[in-house]
């Protein structure tokens, strides 16, 4: 009996295909839980490589699961490989423990590039918040030094963006030169998902189209919601993704759309949580994904960018 056809090649994705590797939830919406959906839901074929798989995410009071480590993601690497099913459009990363399963990583986008070498690389480089990280200190020069300069896209948060920069963000002005320092590494897409300058919350966009051109920049001013919820930075890197691949010359664009569908989520998830007589402060909060996939599909824009002059 013939081998089945290799599916990229006899039916190519008309969006994209892409690879995520990221984290699983068997309850609950982390990870490649709050990524795959989403970016189905925007017409990509996607292939989720689970770096863990728990019963649930780290914030309840216990969990349990297991751990893939850097050998165990480069076999399933070499099983999609000898059966010629590496390629990709695509490469999705996002919360990763520890240097030795990054380091497979950059071993694992060499690889997709040597089979597509227009592979887009989307990195949440997740190693903290609020001035806390919760990586192991060494993953912060690998993402520095390894990481930034083979990435397309690379969607930080303040944070994380100050310790890949060496820099403090307590201006706009800075989050516009963190992007700056950010393009000349490597990416040429880079967001910075959240920064707070005097109480108000942004996102800070930036598109260098060409390598020593001024990069078009922007800023969406996103409201601020009185509940903590888990999963939304995998959501956003994951819409971010999808709309940018759809417009590839207008990130401002493809960020409205994003930031718009996930405050659409987010509402919605503290409008049901106070329906069912829970206070949304009270606890960090599971979303509604599967409730908002009309928000997802087809975003009303409600938040606008601003491009800088």
């Amino acid at each position: 009996m013939a081998p089945p056809p290799i599916l990229s090649l006899a039916l190519p994705s008309e969006t994209g295909r892409v690879l995520s590797i990221q984290s699983h939830t068997v309850q609950g919406y982390v990870g490649n839980k709050s990524a795959v959906f989403p970016l189905q839901l925007l017409g990509y074929d996607v292939d989720p490589i689970n770096s863990v798989q728990f019963s649930n995410h780290t914030g309840y009071p216990t969990f349990k699961g297991q751990v893939l480590n850097g050998e165990q993601l480069w076999e399933l690497i070499q099983g999609l490989e000898s059966n010629d099913l590496l390629y990709y459009t695509h490469l999705l990363t996002g919360y990763i423990g520890s240097v030795s399963f990054l380091s497979t990583v950059l071993e694992v986008v060499n690889k997709l590039r040597s089979v597509n070498p227009k592979l887009r690389y989307v990195c949440d480089p997740v190693m903290g918040d609020e001035g806390k990280l919760y990586v192991p200190p060494e993953l912060v020069s690998v993402y520095r030094e390894k990481v930034v300069p083979v990435a397309s896209m690379l969607t930080p948060n303040q944070f994380e963006a100050e310790l890949l920069t060496n820099s403090r963000i307590v201006s706009e002005s800075d989050g516009r030169k963190a992007c700056n320092i950010l393009h000349a590494a490597g990416p040429s897409m880079v967001v910075i998902t959240s920064i707070n300058i005097d109480g108000n919350l942004l996102l800070i966009g930036s598109h260098q189209k060409e390598q020593g051109l001024s990069p078009e920049q922007f800023k969406i001013v996103i409201p601020k919601i009185p509940a903590y919820f888990t999963g939304t930075g995998d959501l956003t890197t994951a819409l971010l993704l999808g709309w940018s691949n759809k417009y590839p010359d207008n990130l401002d664009k493809a960020a409205e759309l994003a930031v718009s569908s996930l405050q659409a989520l987010l509402q919605r998830t503290v409008n049901d949580y106070k329906s069912a007589s829970h206070d949304p402060k009270s606890t960090s909060l599971e979303i509604r994904l599967i409730q908002s996939q009309d928000d997802i599909r087809q975003p009303q824009i409600k938040f606008r960018a601003e491009r800088y002059a």
